[in-house]
């Protein structure tokens, strides 16, 4: 995993050198979902301390075996049933896609005693597979969620579409950047995060402005496949 980890920092780097930015501006989350405790804790000790999480039953499970200084980042899809839970185990929320999620993480944050960080999801590619709101859409539930007293919005998130080609996926990253860059202007939310890369376009992702990158199958490996059940 050293090894992995400095391959994708070398990447990193030089993405940042490209583009004009500082390696600073560029946060790790490493992607361990389906990752056993041990694991997280390995990759904590070679200096990672933000972790993502796609579901809720499963970091709530893991979080108290891995190591007590870690931020926990969930970046997938969460329903508002689940939203009590989620505002007390993470400390960001990717995945915000609704008026209905916003309200509901807010109250459990509240409950909770904390501010949560959440961003919203956009889905800057149409594509019916993916979730996240439609960029009309997101001024509304940017008021709405601008006004629940536990909630900071940071910023924005996207996948883009799935393609061998990484360079495939930089219209749909500027897209985001801009709309971000629009949205700041026209309602004074600075939204200073753009989380959006994963393993196959990251380099591509922080060309056009990413703060956050997802990076599981590069640092980790490949997942092990488990049988349907």
């Amino acid at each position: 995993m050293a090894d992995r980890l400095d391959r994708i920092e070398g990447r990193i780097v030089a993405a940042c050198e490209r583009a004009g930015r500082q390696r600073d501006e560029v946060t790790l989350v490493a992607v361990s979902k389906t990752r056993t405790p041990d694991i997280v804790a390995e990759a904590a000790a070679l200096g990672l301390r933000i972790f993502g999480e796609n579901k809720v039953q499963e970091a709530r499970a893991k979080i108290p075996e891995s190591p007590s200084h870690l931020s926990w980042h969930l970046i997938g899809h969460l329903q508002s049933n689940k939203a009590k839970v989620a505002a007390r185990l993470f400390d960001c929320v990717h995945s915000v896609d609704s008026e209905k999620l916003a309200r509901a993480l807010n109250s459990g944050a509240d409950e909770a005693g904390r501010q949560l960080n959440i961003l919203l999801e956009v889905n800057v590619s149409g594509e019916a597979s993916k979730f996240g709101l439609k960029p009309e859409e997101i001024p509304a539930v940017l008021e709405v969620a601008n006004a629940c007293p536990r909630l900071i919005v940071d910023g924005l998130m996207t996948m883009a579409p799935f393609a061998p080609e990484a360079e495939k996926a930089r219209p749909y990253f500027k897209q985001l950047r801009d709309l971000r860059d629009r949205l700041a202007q026209e309602t004074g939310s600075p939204l200073e995060q753009l989380s959006m890369g994963m393993s196959g376009d990251f380099e591509v992702a922080i060309e056009e402005g990413a703060t956050m990158i997802r990076i599981g199958t590069l640092l980790f490996g490949e997942r092990q496949k488990r049988a349907e059940t």
